[in-house]
């Protein structure tokens, strides 16, 4: 079966929608990586780099949003269990090439549901705090690119996408 054959699984007989049923699926180690990307000028860039925006470290406050984002996931998503994560990792590199920032967070967790949305989250509220720490000198900033890139554990086992 197809994905494109399958029910939507958050929408009720009646069509209403409806938080999914755990309760009778194996916990098992769940891990996601999601990505995205923040263009910006190249001074901006330079600036990030060198530590000398007003609002301070850009880097270390993005780190810490897209943790707390991860963490805080089920209150943003309605239909999204809370999850007990065991790890998330916020990797953000600076890129010359885009201007800008990369950045791609892996979540991990023991348990009943996958943790896509929270990767995919912690990616979001990074790059948010980003364009939040330096709009002020620039802009145009563009977020983009913002998607899952790797999902394992559960029934569906693992997918890579790009």
């Amino acid at each position: 079966m197809s994905a494109d054959d399958r029910p939507l699984s958050h929408v009720g007989a009646d069509g209403a929608a409806k938080m999914v049923d755990v309760t009778g699926k194996p916990e098992t180690a769940r891990v996601a990586r999601a990505a995205g990307s923040i263009r910006m000028a190249a001074a901006t860039l330079a600036a990030i780099r060198a530590n000398t925006l007003k609002k301070g470290d850009v880097i270390a406050v993005a780190r810490v949003a897209g943790v707390m984002a991860a963490k805080r996931t089920a209150e943003l998503i309605p239909l999204c269990h809370p999850i007990p994560l065991t790890d998330v990792q916020v990797d953000i590199n600076l890129d010359d090439a885009l201007p800008g920032l990369r950045s791609e967070v892996t979540v991990r967790s023991f348990g009943r549901t996958g943790v896509e949305m929270e990767a995919i989250s912690a990616v979001c509220v990074t790059l948010l705090t980003v364009f939040d720490m330096v709009k002020a000198v620039d802009r145009a900033l563009v977020i983009s690119d913002v998607r899952v890139i790797e999902k394992s554990g559960g029934r569906s086992g693992s997918w890579r996408g790009g």
